[in-house]
């Protein structure tokens, strides 16, 4: 477990993440990060937006399915 210490930022209050805790989500300055609620009423922290991963699994699919379609577009 990893202490944060929530610490005024501006006029706002925000926790600063670790090093070694950035490299690992593999996230930087500027990226997006998602608060999640959990069952248990605490929160989880990530990189990750289930949203768009359907819609990027969603487009995997329409794309393996019309190969021939997107290869005869790509010619044009």
């Amino acid at each position: 477990m990893i202490a944060l210490k929530v610490r005024k930022v501006g006029n706002s209050l925000g926790i600063v993440l670790p090093k070694e805790s950035l490299q690992r989500m593999n996230i930087g300055e500027g990226e997006i990060l998602y608060l999640t609620e959990t069952f248990d009423n605490g929160y989880r922290v990530t990189a990750y937006n289930e949203n768009f991963s359907k819609q990027i699994a969603t487009a995997e699919e329409i794309m393996r399915e019309d190969r021939d379609i997107l290869n005869e577009l790509a010619k044009r």
